[in-house]
């Protein structure tokens, strides 16, 4: 029990989040209207989205160092959990936008963005999957992780900032903060925020487990060197 605490932390969060966001009173904003509701989902999706992909850049960086295959491991189902969340994000995304803006996909330097970063992080399971030798590609594929992410960040949170965009806090528009001084969005966003983010540990604990059933880890890269150099 002591050591799955935050796992029912994570279904408490998550129920509460669903209950009352679909079911709680909410501002009576212009144009959002109901559709506001969605801020309990589409934004903190977005940022479980990016704890994810820095998990992973993280343990790519380690791998590089240490050279352990579980570090991969790590890597890739952060990886595979973000775009998971960012796929979520994406349909909860148009969803809003069809009933906000008026179109499922808008022509938004956000929205552009976020849709280059999904491509390069699909090329990163393209990557993966080009190589037959596990070393060379846990190597190239963590060095290509690093960069994505370097590339990723600045796509989806600066250079909205820099032009006109349709989402809040970009273009000139009011951040969140303008929908959430409303104690009734900041006491349900803020668990959420939380919870999602949690889910994502734990889906990627379970990923891993499995990875780590159908690979055992290799001993450290340096160990097989030294075992398998010639002997004097």
């Amino acid at each position: 029990m002591r050591k799955h605490w935050w796992k029912i932390l994570t279904v408490l969060i998550l129920a509460y989040v669903i209950v009352a966001g679909l079911m709680s009173p909410v501002p009576r904003l212009p144009i959002l209207h109901e559709t506001i509701r969605n801020t309990f989902f589409h934004p903190p999706l977005w940022i479980a989205m990016i704890v994810m992909l820095l998990s992973s850049a993280f343990f790519s960086i380690r791998y590089l160092r240490k050279g352990r295959a579980d570090d991969d491991f790590m890597a890739v189902e952060f990886a595979n959990t973000a775009l998971l969340f960012g796929i979520l994000g994406c349909l909860t995304g148009s969803v809003w936008a069809y009933f906000a803006w008026g179109a499922l996909w808008p022509n938004d330097p956000k929205t552009n963005g976020v849709a280059v970063g999904m491509l390069m992080y699909l090329a990163y399971f393209v990557l993966r999957a080009s190589f037959d030798d596990e070393l060379r590609r846990a190597r190239l594929s963590a060095v290509y992780n690093i960069f994505a992410f370097a590339v990723f960040i600045p796509l989806i949170i600066i250079l909205p900032r820099l032009t006109d965009s349709l989402h809040p806090g970009n273009g000139g528009n009011p951040g969140f903060n303008s929908y959430d001084a409303d104690g009734s969005i900041k006491r349900i966003i803020r668990p959420a925020f939380v919870g999602f983010t949690l889910l994502g540990f734990w889906i990627t604990q379970l990923r891993v487990r499995l990875r780590r059933l159908e690979n055992p880890a290799e001993p450290p890269r340096a160990v097989r060197e030294t075992e398998t150099s010639p002997k004097n």
